[in-house]
């Protein structure tokens, strides 16, 4: 062999090693709960807990399922209620608590055609500014809570939403 082509050899295989090095910011997988009944698309590994809240009274439990990349944080909170008036009910209060937690003002919510409520505000955690975007939803006596939060002005506008539409019902 020539060494000009052993040289192009060598430099192929060194490319090919230092790109196989290289993992991507957003290392995006398939996420389905069997329990929940949904899913999404998560930026990368996700993991779960599960605990109780209270919802304006309403006492149950909810798990969360969250991965985080960056300071930004993408997760899925999912719970059953007693019946489907009160999965309903609990939208507009987790919506509120999670204004609360970041200190921001709540403003009326409308329900999209599928009854769904959505987030977008500025607000602050840990003393710095973060932005909250999500929505909320409710399925028979099955509800869902699908948000990103994540430093302000460097929240990636793109995934957040590729995040909160990939989110499905099952």
């Amino acid at each position: 062999m020539r060494p000009q082509t052993l040289f192009r050899i060598g430099q192929a295989v060194a490319l090919a090693l230092l790109l196989a090095g290289c993992s991507p910011t957003y290392n995006w997988r398939d996420y389905s709960s069997q329990e929940g009944g949904y899913k999404v698309l998560f930026p990368a590994k996700p993991s779960s807990f599960t605990r109780p809240i209270d919802l304006n009274g309403m006492r149950v439990e909810m798990t969360m399922t969250a991965a985080e990349v960056k300071g930004t944080t993408f997760a899925v909170g999912s719970g059953t209620a007693p019946d489907a008036a009160s999965a309903q009910a609990a939208l507009p209060a987790m919506r509120q608590a999670l204004l609360r937690n970041i200190g921001a003002e709540d403003s009326p919510a409308e329900p999209d055609a599928k009854g769904a409520l959505t987030v977008s505000a500025t607000g602050t955690g840990n003393g710095k500014p973060v932005q909250l975007v999500g929505r909320f939803e409710a399925r028979g006596a099955r509800f869902y809570q699908v948000i990103v939060v994540g430093r302000s002005g460097s929240m990636p506008a793109e995934q957040a939403e590729q995040f909160t539409s990939s989110f499905a019902l099952q």
